[in-house]
């Protein structure tokens, strides 16, 4: 049974008052760093059956992930991209060279259980290698992305709120493909494999995906600036909801649901409970030995000054956005149901560290998100000299 809008946001409520209390990760044994109890971090069980499986692209963010963990799983893995990106990065995978904008010839005469998409938002490129492929190949996988919703405003959320259309979002059908909206061309991209593939698609729709290996640094900028320690600009308010997935959460879910042959359309965020900010801030922190202070600051004063969530200030989007109260309140049951587990917080912080400190000198002194030392030092003074 799913989770009303009440249950929902008594729930949130009760997982921010934790930080309230004191309970920060540290302190809450037993559970995961969200406060609230968790689908259990283990090893999987080997699958019951070995697959082939198809991955188009494989070589850039949550690609490699996959290719490793199916392997680790006893999967047969051949990827099929241009050949221009880590063309040896996985020199023991079948490499099948071509180009999703028409020349698919490498793909003709074989046949796979299950090829996942991750490699476009291109709907026209995704139609092109569907129907290609629709007698070959069991499931379609597609990996979508939380901005195909054209409304994020319901608590909770769930895969039944409606998409983006050419309507919703005011674009003519007549706009050249390399040029839609990223949220409807993900929205349209869904809708080209459902067709081809009716019952046999498994649709993710993703929010921000963090981790090692990410070269965004939309989630890095926290785990570092917390490292640097100081005072640190925190943005909102301490309970507003934050939810996000670590892309071994995602990766390794998607190719359990390939081994089970699960078809449907899913949320990839987490955790189940919304985590509010101040403990996502509390928990890397405990993975640093940086001596760190939190100033709250408010959405109005920060907007004020120019500041945008999201952006400047990654990974924060406060909840009482018209139209986004529910960005970051989404109801997982089927998720859940479907397999979906979470690595600790920690896990994920530490990890995010490493990997930014095993690049070279120069790629960390310039993170891609995130405002800047200079800036945030200018908006903490504008806000301690407010009177």
């Amino acid at each position: 049974m799913g989770t009303d809008r009440r249950d929902f946001l008594r729930l949130t409520a009760v997982a921010g008052g934790g930080i309230g209390l004191g309970l920060t990760p540290r302190a809450v044994a037993g559970r995961g760093l969200s406060g609230a109890l968790e689908p259990p971090f283990i090893a999987r069980a080997r699958p019951t059956r070995a697959i082939r499986l198809l991955i188009l692209g494989g070589t850039g963010f949550i690609g490699p992930f996959q290719v490793r963990y199916a392997m680790q799983r006893g999967h047969q893995v051949t990827i099929f991209n241009r050949g221009r990106s880590g063309p040896d990065m996985f020199p023991e995978v079948e490499n099948l060279i071509g180009d999703r904008n028409g020349d698919l010839e490498s793909l003709r005469g074989r046949s796979w259980d299950v090829v996942i998409d991750n490699a476009t938002s291109r709907p026209d490129w995704v139609e092109l290698s569907a129907d290609f492929l629709k007698d070959s190949v069991g499931l379609y996988f597609f990996v979508s992305s939380r901005s195909a919703y054209s409304d994020l405003s319901s608590i909770p959320m769930t895969s039944a709120a409606p998409v983006f259309t050419y309507e919703t979002a005011g674009v003519e059908r007549s706009r050249d493909p390399s040029r839609l909206p990223y949220g409807l061309a993900k929205a349209l991209s869904e809708q080209a494999a459902q067709k081809v593939f009716p019952g046999r698609t498994n649709i993710i729709r993703p929010g921000l995906i963090i981790g090692p290996e990410d070269d965004t640094d939309r989630f890095t900028y926290w785990p570092v600036r917390i490292n640097r320690g100081g005072e640190v600009l925190a943005p909102g308010r301490p309970e507003d909801p934050v939810q996000i997935i670590d892309v071994r959460d995602l990766t390794e879910w998607q190719i359990r649901m390939a081994e089970n042959g699960i078809a449907g359309v899913f949320n990839g965020v987490g955790p189940r409970t919304p985590r509010p900010m101040a403990e996502l801030l509390y928990g890397i922190r405990a993975v640093t030995t940086a001596e760190t202070t939190f100033t709250w600051v408010s959405y109005e004063f920060l907007t004020g000054l120019g500041v945008r969530p999201y952006s400047d200030l990654p990974v924060w989007m406060p909840p009482d956005i018209p139209g986004r109260e529910g960005f970051a309140r989404f109801d997982l049951t089927p998720e859940i149901e479907a397999g979906l587990t979470y690595r600790p917080l920690a896990v994920t912080a530490r990890d995010t560290l490493d990997f930014h400190f095993s690049r070279p000198p120069e790629r960390q002194a310039e993170l891609r998100a995130g405002i800047t030392a200079e800036r945030e030092a200018e908006v903490l003074a504008a806000w301690h000299a407010r009177g």
